[in-house]
């Protein structure tokens, strides 16, 4: 589900409720190592579970110091940010006070 590549970590298959926190305990510690950009490419389904995820990720990152940044986010995604009033984590802006 998760491939470190660099400072790339490559989603793939299903990011649903039941997935999540294998992805989490997947991606270990890397995202408070180093700077990360996260490719959603190969993810095959996505739920608003994931945006939890990417909360808990930004967290880790910043506390450490380090940006991580989201690409090739599918537009579901995208919509399911913007609907839970989350889609500053999608441009690394800063979260709203």
């Amino acid at each position: 589900m998760i491939k470190l590549e660099g400072q790339k970590l490559a989603l793939s298959g299903p990011l649903v409720m039941d997935t999540i926190d294998a992805v989490l305990s997947e991606s270990g510690s890397a995202v408070a190592k180093a700077d990360l950009t996260v490719d959603f490419s190969g993810a095959t389904n996505i739920d608003s579970s994931v945006l939890a995820l990417m909360m808990q990720w930004r967290r880790e990152s910043e506390a450490a110091g380090h940006t991580i940044t989201f690409e090739k986010v599918p537009d579901n995604l995208r919509v399911l940010a913007e609907l839970y009033g989350v889609s500053f984590l999608l441009d690394h802006q800063p979260a709203p006070d």
